[in-house]
């Protein structure tokens, strides 16, 4: 079966082989460089396979490579009966290497065209376009696109599934240039795929995935048309590789808007979706940087002028504050206006602008979803893949192979043949969804663990770095910090752990959906996708949770602590509050993450092919030809997309799941995809052979995926504006004298809130547990710590004061006006904004005509075909066949 071949030995009889075995033919090199054909200049290569000669292999294995070479006899011959082509050639390079290359003859590209659905211009779209509204704005507005004389705008045309008996009604100028290369190569891997190498009794055992596997073929992938900085000089190439590489691929051109119709002809729909949307991303990401960019400035220039941040820093207010001991024993009395600089470094990100800016940014995120939608709309229908999903897509070569039980369809009624049963199938997901839960309780499982190490580590730091173990480190003292010291290492850990995790899971989400065997290859990559963003999910969000919503929220207060698994005591924020520290942590993994990215995305591929254009150098006299220049470059992984997509979408997340506490995040995710988009493009462009084309209507799971973030994006920034910031508190500090007097300031202003908000112990009420061993050097009977409780001496001493109350009762009124205007604009935005113009749905509708009127004359002319008149003037009955059934066709009436 498909995957799995069995290694026990296995003599192949003759009978084995096709009925007329036939053997590829040899052909030596013509010497061009930039050639695309067979030796006689007129059959185009549409594949290449690659393959060691093993006549010049060791004798000690030569059993194996035999082996190897029955099946790859086979699986050519196979091939040869299917109507394929082949043409062997020796590399100039490496004498035991052969590139065998493959042509479809016309008749088996329209059979196969007609297999695929490949929709084919009927005739040129008379309807009117619509004017551009920047074309008064031409003269500049040009310099920021491909250069029309390089790629010249193509004919726009109306389109039809292709069918060979409708041959006539197609517009077939030239019949080699009728399928696109991408067209041809894309038939010519759907024959690869399935295309058999072995049949052992009723097993048949197909497809060139296999192979490669196994070793029979070293490579398999379509050409490249030119090289990609050197124009080919081929006669009628349109060197299309190299145009992408001056207008898209090139850094001088990172200004420029993508050339989105060429790439897509070039790699196929699914590239250029996901190129449409990086760019479109990319476009909306520009307002919002903007906006958060003036929101940041904003906290910038007011942060020397807040009052709160004004008394911390007063030696005479936050300088006669003492604070209370983070933790027990180790830990000492400290100054408030020792926060003075991580007080002002609040205020840049914890102020009003802030709240404007993730209502803003709840708006937007609709806005990029809703016209998005409606720019995926147009693309479908000019890149004709608005019925792709209503077509029968082919299933997998590994769904077929495994095809032993046969069901009724529920749609023809006729039997098929289905590769488990209903109770096999809900087994199958049954497993899978078991193991992805059990995978995320094990995320979960490390982040208590590092929990519990950072609370131990900053107690034993503490301890440690007292200041009279630091005089070798007097210059530091200031920066070797306990706090510093737990947060350096327990990042360092949880970086190792989440790369970790990243490896095992990936290779245990891949044996899942092997193991549910989709049908086709978009469920396979939607079931893929969903499974490996929750993990991403809860593996690189968990940390920034943790900050925003549990870190320093249930601590009790300095005589009565809060333990973790009754031996740790929780962690506190630290003196400038939990939201500069998560601000702290979505700078580090966002920028980290985007500068790991490009540079494992542009050097590793840079260096293999370099090291491998060493080992494989030859003398500069000798002509290379193009199938073996592709051969040295890297393959391009069948989940490469699908890593690129899950990049994006964990940055989309940073992006609007905590924006509230990082206005900045869009301008670094604008930054970072400015680069991306050109790293990609000259990775696939100049590193990688040439990518099989695929068809895609949408960006498949990705979307509903980008929805549900978007969703909970307003609940998240609700609640970190709630309960991670000191906003609401002092709101209600604000505007509460003329209700509750909580101080002297019926002007409305924040003068004495510091004051007001930390509460007061008496250290002489400190659990010998919790007691600090060093003697304080401060002359107090009390000390200060944050949160809402009576002071030592009233009748409710240390139970929440009524201040605390109205607080938690502001966050939540907060939270739900927040969310329901917030949600009510969305889903207002929603309902205004259609998700496919009137304009597209116009000419989707003119083009279902035309096919139908086609449909319509080809069904006239075969029914009149198969009228036979007789002498006497009436109509002889004749029999069409259609759909199956018989009928007898009378015009005589």
């Amino acid at each position: 079966m498909y995957g799995t071949m069995e290694e026990e030995e296995y003599e192949f009889q003759d009978a084995d082989l096709p009925d007329e075995p036939c053997f590829c033919p040899q052909a030596e090199f013509n010497g061009k460089p930039d050639s695309l054909f067979f030796n006689d200049g007129v059959r185009r290569i549409d594949y290449i396979l690659v393959y060691e000669d093993e006549d010049k292999k060791d004798f000690d294995k030569r059993h194996t490579f035999q082996r190897r070479k029955r099946r790859r006899e086979y699986f050519e011959a196979s091939l040869m009966k299917m109507g394929i082509e082949l043409e062997a050639t020796q590399s100039v390079i490496n004498d035991k290497l052969l590139f065998v290359k493959v042509h479809m003859p016309w008749d088996v590209l329209c059979t196969y065209a007609e297999v695929l659905h490949i929709k084919l211009p009927i005739q040129p779209n008379d309807l009117s376009s619509r004017p551009s509204p920047w074309r008064y704005f031409s003269c500049i507005t040009k310099h920021f696109y491909p250069d029309e004389q390089m790629i010249m705008k193509e004919t726009e045309f109306f389109t039809a599934p292709f069918e060979k008996d409708r041959l006539e009604y197609f517009l077939v100028s030239d019949k080699d240039l009728f399928f696109t290369a991408a067209m041809r190569s894309r038939m010519a891997y759907y024959i690869l795929s399935r295309a058999p190498y072995e049949i052992r009794g009723n097993t048949k055992k197909f497809g060139i995935t296999k192979l490669l596997d196994s070793g029979v073929y070293k490579a398999a992938y379509p050409l490249h048309d030119s090289r990609f900085d050197v124009k080919s000089e081929e006669e009628g190439s349109t060197s299309e590789r190299y145009l992408l590489y001056r207008e898209w691929a090139h850094p001088k051109s990172f200004y420029k808007m993508q050339p989105l119709n060429l790439i897509r002809k070039y790699y196929g729909e699914k590239i250029g979706i996901y190129f449409a949307w990086l760019g479109f991303y990319t476009i909306m990401l520009a307002l919002a940087a903007v906006v958060g960019l003036v929101c940041f400035i904003y906290g910038y220039k007011t942060q020397d002028t807040s009052t709160w941040s004004q008394e911390v820093c007063d030696p005479a207010i936050g300088g006669q504050i003492v604070m209370c001991p983070q933790c027990d024993r180790e830990c000492v009395y400290w100054r408030l206006n020792s926060t003075c600089e991580a007080s002002k470094q609040l205020c840049i990100f914890d102020n009003f602008g802030t709240l404007v800016f993730a209502v803003f940014m709840s708006i937007w995120v609709t806005l990029f979803l809703e016209f998005w939608k409606r720019y995926q709309a147009e693309l479908e229908y000019m890149w004709d893949t608005v019925e792709f999903l209503e077509q029968d897509e082919p299933p997998r070569p590994e769904y077929e192979a495994k095809c032993t039980n046969e069901r009724k369809n529920p749609v023809t009624g006729v039997n098929e043949k289905v590769p488990y049963t209903a109770c096999g199938r809900c087994l199958r997901v049954s497993v899978g969804i078991g193991t992805v839960f059990f995978w995320i309780l094990l995320i979960l499982a490390s982040i208590v663990a590092i929990i519990v190490y950072r609370l131990a580590a900053f107690f034993a730091f503490s301890a440690k770095l007292r200041a009279e173990d630091l005089k070798e480190l007097e210059p530091l003292k200031e920066y070797v910090t306990p706090q510093m010291a737990t947060a350096v290492t327990a990042s360092l850990i949880s970086f190792v752990v989440i790369m970790i995790l990243n490896i095992l899971y990936e290779r245990v989400a891949i044996w899942i959906t092997d193991f549910e065997l989709p049908r086709t290859k978009t469920d396979y990559e939607n079931s893929l996708t969903l499974k490996m963003f929750l993990f991403q999910f809860v593996n690189y969000y968990s940390s920034c949770f943790y900050i925003a919503f549990v870190k320093g929220k249930v601590v009790g207060f300095p005589g009565d602590p809060v333990y973790l698994l009754g031996k740790y005591r929780n962690e506190e924020c630290d003196p400038g509050g939990c939201l500069i520290e998560l601000t702290t942590q979505l700078a580090i993994i966002m920028g980290g993450k985007a500068i790991w990215n490009n540079i494992q995305e542009v050097l590793l591929p840079w260096v293999k092919n370099l090291i491998f254009r060493y080992c494989t150098r030859v003398a500069s006299e000798k002509v290379i030809p193009c199938w073996e220049q592709d051969y040295r470059l890297q393959p391009f992984s069948k989940h490469g997309l699908f890593y690129e997509y899950l990049e994006m979408v964990i940055q989309f997340g940073f992006v609007t799941l905590f924006v509230a506490s990082f206005p900045l995040a869009p301008i670094l995710a604008l930054v970072n995809n400015l680069f991306e988009i050109r790293v990609d493009a000259w990775k696939i462009t100049t590193q990688f052979r040439r990518i099989v084309p695929e068809k895609a209507q949408d960006i498949g799971a990705w979307q509903p995926i980008l929805q549900g973030v978007a969703i909970l994006a307003v609940a998240t920034n609700a609640m970190i504006i709630a309960f991670s910031s000191d906003m609401i508190p002092r709101l209600v500090y604000y505007w509460s004298f003329s209700v509750f007097p909580y101080g002297d300031h019926s002007n409305h202003t924040m003068q004495g809130y510091i004051e007001r908000s930390l509460s007061i112990f008496n250290i002489s009420d400190f659990s010998n547990d919790s007691l600090p061993m060093m003697k304080t050097t401060y002359s107090i009977t009390t000390c200060r710590y944050r949160d809402f409780r009576y002071p030592p001496g009233h009748a409710m001493q240390y139970e929440y004061n009524v201040y605390y109350w109205h607080v938690i009762a502001a966050k939540l009124a907060f939270i739900i006006v927040m969310e329901h205007i917030v949600y009510l604009t969305k889903f207002v935005l929603s309902y205004v904004i259609p998700d496919v113009t009137y304009r597209v749905k116009e000419q989707i509708r003119r083009e279902k005509y035309l096919t139908q009127v086609i449909l319509h004359e080809t069904n006239l002319k075969l029914v009149t075909r198969r009228l036979k008149p007789v002498d006497d003037g009436t109509v002889k009955f004749a029999k069409v066949n259609l759909t199956g059934e018989e009928m007898e066709l009378d015009l005589s009436q």
